[in-house]
């Protein structure tokens, strides 16, 4: 039986180019998604969040919604979510959460202390979007 190596080395040629393209593919088109985000870390974070939310100071529930909300658009990033923005991510991922409406609440209230003057965020308002937040942060594994 006589074998030709020529042909064995040249399909080994093409496997091997085969794999590096993948790999070089794959490298450069794939986000990098953790698929366990540091839950001990969040739960601080958003215990932090939640305990600046004071009745009787009024900064207090502004700050706190702002700090809530970052925690969420950090852990989309860390999730992988596709977009630039959080409203971008939201709009990319509707169905990962269980109140999509009660977060896009809640971040529309974070855009409007962040963007607008003299806004006047109530307390039961603060409340609602931590809560909202809480239950994001939950369905993506975070806390």
């Amino acid at each position: 039986m006589v074998v030709d190596y020529s042909v064995i080395l040249g399909l080994a040629a093409v496997v091997i180019l085969g794999g590096l393209m993948f790999l070089f593919i794959s490298k450069f088109t794939v986000k990098k998604c953790r698929t366990h985000l540091n839950v001990e870390e969040y739960r601080v974070k958003f215990l932090a969040a939640e305990n600046q939310l004071r009745r009787d100071d009024q900064a207090s529930y502004s700050l706190s919604v702002l700090n809530a909300d970052k925690l969420v658009d950090q852990a989309l990033r860390e999730r992988g979510f596709p977009g630039d923005t959080m409203g971008e991510k939201l709009k990319n991922s509707p169905k990962k959460f269980g109140d999509i409406n009660g977060l896009w609440n809640a971040h529309k209230l974070r855009n409007r202390i962040a963007h607008e003057t003299n806004v006047v965020v109530g307390y039961d308002e603060a409340r609602y979007a931590l809560a909202s937040f809480k239950k994001a942060l939950k369905d993506l594994g975070a806390i």
